[in-house]
């Protein structure tokens, strides 16, 4: 099961490991209190991608099949993402303020949906860096 949080939640302890799936560190938080496990930097969208999205949710459809194909293109990390979130609940963390038209919504369908193709009905619902073990605050 993954769970999405942003990354300006609290962590808490049913989140299993959080994991970031943002290319660059969000603003205003500070890497010793994010609570972060991991940090996915590859699975996120690209920069050049993210720059045209631009969070317009009237770009949300064609975003999705972009980033789709970006994550088809990048079997490895996948695998490496799956891997960190095996073994029961995992929390994806983003930045973005609005909770639907995000990337981490759509990394999660694509991990959920066991064909991978590119439909607007997927657009709803590799290198892993540690960052070091959570606070326990």
């Amino acid at each position: 099961m993954i769970q999405l949080k942003r990354v300006y939640e609290k962590a808490s302890p049913d989140d299993g490991p959080r994991i970031l799936v943002e290319r660059l560190w969000p603003r205003g938080v500070k890497k010793s209190e994010a609570a972060i496990d991991f940090w996915f930097k590859e699975v996120a969208p690209s920069a050049e991608l993210r720059k045209w999205f631009g969070h317009d949710p009237q770009r949300w459809e064609q975003f999705v099949r972009r980033y789709w194909a970006e994550l088809q293109s990048n079997p490895a990390a996948i695998a490496e993402l799956r891997r960190a979130c095996r073994g029961g609940a995992a929390t994806f963390v983003y930045a973005a303020r609005d909770q639907e038209h995000n990337g981490a919504n759509v990394l999660r369908r694509f991990l959920q949906d066991g064909s991978h193709s590119v439909s607007a009905t997927a657009s709803t619902g590799g290198g892993r860096h540690y960052t070091g073990p959570r606070s326990s605050s």
